[in-house]
């Protein structure tokens, strides 16, 4: 992170852009994560649009199945994927290392946060390109708030993914955001709207990051309004799971 051989340190933001490249390129050159923050998203789009599970729901099924994808696709990057890599990177001392660098933890927190954007920005565009020959016409009223929401919802699963990385083992890491990966895709809104759950979880997903994030874009692209509880909700667990990590994250 210097200009040259016993130079002064590059200015911070130089620092972090060079953090946020590198933790990119290593998220995208990883086969497993790729599956996670890519394949699987795009088979769930093409499973929802060729099953009757969304029909009665909005105007078309896929008109309703892409806000939920794209906010599967957030919570593959920002948590799961984020998670484990920092999870192992715990685990092998590279944090500690880092935080004692002049990049400092600071710069190294930022760097994760622009590679999740970075990611999540690439997964949007895979996602719309398959979509939009597919029919999907989002409310373009919508097209800003969901953008904001999606970058909110990527800040909330981050600072999630910190919390359960830096608390816990990375082989516990690996399970816990793998497993909770599966049950809020499959039934915490994110993927499914709330209106084909069961009455028990209806009670209850709103108040999840997912149920708000995957309501929250639906009501975006498909009536072009901002879902102010969602909103509410994502701003809750983003500054407590926030706190939480910075309160608790172990370096090493």
């Amino acid at each position: 992170m210097t200009t040259a051989t016993g130079a002064a340190p590059a200015p911070l933001l130089r620092r972090i852009l060079l953090q946020g490249k590198y933790e990119a390129a290593t998220m995208l050159r990883n086969g497993e994560q790729l599956i996670l923050a890519v394949v699987l998203p795009l088979l769930a789009l093409i499973g929802l649009t060729v099953t009757p599970l969304l029909d009665g729901i909005g105007d078309s099924r896929i008109n309703v199945a892409v806000p939920g994808i794209l906010a599967l696709c957030a919570m593959s990057t920002a948590f799961t994927g984020q998670g484990i890599a920092t999870g192992f990177d715990r685990r092998y001392g590279v944090l500690r290392f880092l935080s004692t660098t002049p990049l400092g933890r600071a710069g190294l927190i930022a760097g994760k946060i622009l590679a999740v954007l970075a990611v999540l920005v690439i997964q949007v565009v895979i996602v719309a390109a398959v979509a939009f020959p597919l029919g999907w016409q989002p409310n373009p009223l919508g097209l800003l708030p969901g953008l904001c929401l999606l970058v909110l919802g990527a800040a909330a699963f981050t600072a999630l993914g910190l919390l359960v990385a830096g608390t816990v083992r990375p082989e516990a890491t690996l399970a816990i955001t793998n497993l909770l990966w599966i049950l809020l895709g499959a039934v915490g809104g994110i993927v499914v709207p709330m209106q084909r759950l069961p009455e028990l979880a209806q009670n209850t997903v709103h108040l999840l990051p997912s149920g708000a994030l995957g309501e929250g874009l639906r009501d975006a692209f498909l009536q072009g309004v901002v879902n102010g509880n969602a909103v509410l909700v994502l701003l809750m667990w983003t500054v407590l799971a926030g706190a939480a990590a910075i309160r608790w994250f172990k370096w090493n």
